[in-house]
C-alpha cells in the first residue's frame, strides 16, 4: 500500500530503513532471524515511514556514532506503532487475570506467532484487570548506577496509574534482572506509589547499538480486590426487550444518507415498534441537515426508563462491494452514548451492531464497545436473534410480553 522497496539481506542485524533519494526510502531486513522477529522488525520500519522528515532523519542517522539523546523516544513510538500494525483492534478476545502473567503472555505469544511486544500490548488493551504493559531500557551514557528507565507504559481501560515516559525506575528493580533476551523476573516493589505493585517482566531485543536488552513487563495491583471491569454479555434474544432492571438504553447504527429507516435492519424494527424514535430522528435532521453527519448522534426518549440512541456511522445504504461501517465515526458515537449513560445512570443494550449491511468485524466493533462502556463501569448485554423458523414468532411474543400496551 505505501509502495515501499523492501529487500532481505543477511548482513543486517534486524532491518533498517535506508534513504535512496530526496523523498525516498527502501526497507532492509535479515531473512534468517525468527519469524515472529522479521514481521516486528518491518512493522517498527514500516512506522519509520509514516513520518515525512524519514528520508532526511535516517540519512542524518547514518552519520553519527551514538544516537540522539532523545531518539529513544521514537524508536519506543514506532514500537507500539509496529505492534498496532500486528495485532490491531480486534484481533484478540478478552484476557483473563490468570492470563496476565509473564508466563502465560509469552505462551500466547508462541501461538500467535508475534513479538512480544505485540501481544503483550494487545492484551493490555483488552484486559478487564486493571494492569499496565511497559517497555524499559538502560541508556548507555550518563547512566553510572546502570539504571532503566522506562521508555513507555499503556494501561488497561481500568488502570488509573500515571506513569511519565523518560522516568527512572528504582535503582534494585527486579527489571536489572532480565540481563538478556529471554530471562525473566518476578516480584513486587514500589515505583514512586504508595501501594506496591506486582511486577514481572522478560529481556527482549535491544535498541539499535545498544549492548543491554530492553525489557518488557507487566504491571499488576498487589491488593486482590483490584479494580475490574464489567464484561459483554452476549445472549440470545431481543435488543427491543431489554433486560433487567433501572434505566436501559438501547444502542443502534443509522446510515448518513437519510433520515427514514426502511429495510429489514434493527433500525426499521425500532420505527415500526417505537414510532416516536423515528420521528424524533427525522424532525432532529430535517433541523439541521448537517446533523446526518458520520459521528453525530441522536439520543431519543422512549419513556422514563427506556431511551435509544441513534448513531450516525453507516456511510450510506443498501448493497455494496465494501464494508459501510466506519470505526472512527463509530468510535465516537459510542462516546457520546457512554457520557449520557454514565450521566443517567443506565445499562446499555443492543444487537451486534454494524455487522449487517454495515459490514464490520464484531471482533474489531466488540472491542470498541468494551472500550467505551465497559471501560466507563456499564453493563452492557448483547442481543443476538433466535434462529429457525420460530424466531420471528418468539420475537413477537417477547415483544408482547415485555410491552403489552404496544
Amino acid at each position: 500500500m505505501l509502495k515501499l522497496d523492501v529487500v532481505p539481506r543477511a548482513d543486517v542485524r534486524e532491518a533498517r530503513t535506508i534513504p535512496t533519494g530526496r523523498d525516498s526510502v527502501r526497507i532492509e531486513f535479515n531473512p534468517n532471524r525468527p519469524p515472529a522477529r522479521v514481521r516486528f522488525s518491518l512493522a517498527h520500519e514500516i512506522a519509520h515511514t509514516l513520518f515525512a522528515d524519514c528520508p532526511r532523519v535516517m540519512r542524518n542517522r547514518l552519520t553519527q556514532r551514538e544516537a540522539t539523546a532523545d531518539e529513544w523516544q521514537l524508536e519506543a513510538l514506532c514500537n507500539i506503532a509496529a505492534a498496532e500494525f500486528l495485532m490491531p483492534l480486534g484481533s484478540l478476545r478478552t484476557v483473563g487475570r490468570r492470563d496476565m502473567s509473564v508466563d502465560r503472555l509469552l505462551e500466547m505469544r508462541a501461538n500467535y506467532q508475534v513479538s512480544s511486544e505485540a501481544l503483550f500490548i494487545r492484551a493490555a488493551h483488552v484486559s478487564p484487570e486493571s494492569c499496565a504493559v511497559f517497555a524499559a531500557s538502560r541508556p548507555e551514557f550518563a547512566n553510572p548506577e546502570g539504571r532503566y528507565r522506562l521508555d513507555y507504559s499503556i494501561g488497561s481501560n481500568s488502570w488509573n496509574q500515571e506513569l511519565t515516559s523518560g522516568s527512572w525506575l528504582p535503582a534494585n528493580s527486579v527489571v536489572r534482572e532480565c540481563s538478556s533476551i529471554g530471562f525473566t523476573a518476578k516480584g513486587d516493589e514500589s515505583w514512586r506509589h504508595k501501594d506496591p505493585w506486582h511486577v514481572e517482566c522478560v529481556g527482549i531485543p535491544s535498541y539499535p547499538g545498544s549492548q543491554y536488552p530492553r525489557v518488557l513487563g507487566i504491571l499488576l495491583p498487589r491488593k486482590s480486590a483490584a479494580m475490574t471491569r464489567p464484561e459483554i454479555s452476549e445472549v440470545v434474544g431481543n435488543a427491543l426487550a431489554p433486560r433487567g432492571t433501572g434505566k436501559k438504553l438501547i444502542v443502534q447504527v443509522v446510515n448518513d444518507g437519510t433520515a427514514n429507516w426502511g429495510g429489514r435492519g434493527f433500525a426499521q424494527a425500532v420505527r415500526s415498534h417505537w414510532p416516536s424514535v423515528q420521528r424524533d430522528f427525522q424532525d432532529w435532521v430535517a433541523g439541521k441537515r448537517s446533523s446526518l453527519t458520520l459521528g453525530n448522534t441522536r439520543i431519543s426518549k422512549v419513556d422514563d426508563n427506556i431511551s435509544v440512541a441513534s448513531m450516525v456511522c453507516q456511510k450510506g445504504y443498501g448493497p455494496s462491494s465494501g464494508r459501510r461501517i466506519r470505526y472512527s465515526a463509530l468510535r465516537q458515537c459510542l462516546a457520546t452514548a457512554s457520557n449520557y449513560a454514565v450521566n443517567e445512570r443506565m445499562s446499555v443494550h443492543m444487537p451486534r451492531i454494524g455487522t449487517g449491511q454495515a459490514g464490520g468485524s464484531w471482533d474489531i466493533i466488540r472491542d470498541l464497545i468494551e472500550a467505551a462502556f465497559c471501560a466507563a463501569g456499564l453493563s452492557v448485554t448483547v442481543y443476538e436473534l433466535p434462529s429457525g423458523k420460530g424466531a420471528a414468532k418468539s420475537i413477537q411474543q417477547t415483544l408482547k410480553l415485555a410491552f403489552p400496551q404496544a
